[in-house]
């Protein structure tokens, strides 16, 4: 188990994987809807907010995304 956070590589990148097909679009539809119910405010807010929401959303997947671009740590070991 690499990295000391419990999960395997494998378990790793099909938890990432399900993240950002599943996980990502509920996440932009929660976005945009709260941002309806709210008035417009001005564009330049607008943006911010959309901005600071597309980095917020990665943050609690941190330890999920960290290393999965990467080899298999285990692959060298079997």
């Amino acid at each position: 188990m690499a990295e000391g956070n419990g999960l395997s590589y494998k378990a790793r990148r099909r938890w990432a994987l399900v993240i950002l097909l599943v996980g990502m679009p509920v996440y932009i539809v929660a976005a945009v809807t709260v941002m309806n119910w709210l008035d417009r405010p001005p564009l330049w807010l607008e943006l911010l907010i959309y901005v600071a929401l597309g980095v917020v959303w990665v943050l609690p997947f941190k330890f999920v995304f960290r290393g999965v671009g990467k080899e298999d740590p285990d692959a060298d070991q079997k």
